[in-house]
């Protein structure tokens, strides 16, 4: 099973791709996409869904995982976010992949075993997980790494569990 782990954002987005094979895990991929401030608004979001669309033809996940908007204090920012998660949820549905939309704390439950771990934490379990170290790796990436796994081990126990 090949999950693709999304979080997502219009400046950076991060992306990143686990494969679980017989209940181990495996690191493929892990980076981020970022488009310049310059940019208008539906540039970076054309820019964002050709570097998806490009990471799903050359990963073909089985699963895309994309987080979640639970809460942002800053409304520009919300906005921005839930446009990129447009895009990954249009990217999934074009590809026909079925999508996993956890929240952040689903995530970290997932990845840690409480909806209260922090970024930390989390990061720890993500390297434990998969054996890597992650240092020098975007908080962006670290993220999308735990939502491709949380995505793995939800669409692996619960097939029906992602949407169409």
């Amino acid at each position: 099973m090949i999950s693709l782990g999304i979080d997502p954002g219009t400046a950076i987005c991060g992306f990143g791709v686990v494969a679980l094979d017989g209940g181990s895990l495996r690191m493929i991929d892990a980076g981020v996409v970022r488009t310049a401030p310059s940019q208008t608004d539906a540039s970076r979001l054309v820019e964002l869904h050709g570097a998806l669309r490009a990471l799903v033809s050359e990963h073909r996940p089985d699963v895309v995982a994309v987080e979640r908007l639970f809460f942002q204090r800053n409304v520009q920012t919300a906005m921005a976010v839930g446009q990129a998660r447009g895009v990954a949820l249009l990217v999934a549905a074009e590809a026909d992949l079925p999508i996993d939309e956890p929240t952040p704390n689903e995530v970290k439950l997932a990845v840690c075993g409480s909806g209260t771990a922090d970024k930390r934490q989390v990061a720890e379990m993500v390297e434990r997980l998969l054996h890597v170290s992650l240092a020098g790796v975007p908080d962006d990436a670290t993220d999308a790494l735990a939502a491709a796994i949380g995505g793995a081990y939800r669409a692996l126990a619960a097939p029906r569990a992602v949407a169409r």
